[in-house]
């Protein structure tokens, strides 16, 4: 008996170990579960910081650069109306101008700005901004028949509006 006494202590010694360590082990496994759950969360936020960071960056340097475009337009503006002023001057000051002029839109050509408002377009009220309207029998109704003031954009954002005259 006292043989199989100690071989029921053992039994229930070993169950009783078993248990322990089934505990243990599913508490480890409850550990290990939440632990993995802070570093999934901490790395999508992490994740979401990288990217807010990244368009904040863009969004500053989009921001800056159309602020800097904005202030040369006007310079731009007068530099259009002088090439298209019929003035007599020389072939080498013309050629002068016009080197100056390619500079100016090879300028914006870097920094990825668009101008728009051409004669004939159609008249789009998100991107021109229509002064008066004219009748014209060569274009269609809400076409652009003559541009007052080019716009200018880069990428979707609009950098100043183009105000022009449209057809009825």
């Amino acid at each position: 008996m006292a043989n199989e006494e100690e071989i029921k202590t053992e039994e229930t010694a070993e169950e009783a170990a078993e248990t322990e360590a089934e505990t243990e082990t599913d508490k480890l496994k409850k550990e290990l579960a939440t632990q993995k759950d802070q570093f999934l969360r901490l790395a999508a936020e992490y994740d979401n910081y990288r990217k807010r960071t990244e368009k904040e960056k863009l969004s500053t340097y989009e921001n800056a650069t159309a602020a800097t475009v904005e202030a040369f337009l006007p310079v731009a503006d007068n530099f259009a109306l002088a090439m298209a002023s019929n003035v007599d001057i020389s072939d080498d000051f013309r050629k002068g101008l016009d080197m100056i002029q390619k500079q100016l839109e090879n300028a914006f050509d870097k920094l990825k700005v668009e101008s728009f408002g051409e004669r004939g377009e159609k008249f789009d009220p998100e991107l021109h901004n229509a002064i008066s309207r004219t009748d014209d029998e060569e274009l269609e109704d809400d076409c652009i028949s003559l541009v007052y003031q080019k716009g200018y954009k880069i990428g979707d954002r609009i950098i100043r509006h183009a105000m022009v005259q449209i057809t009825n």
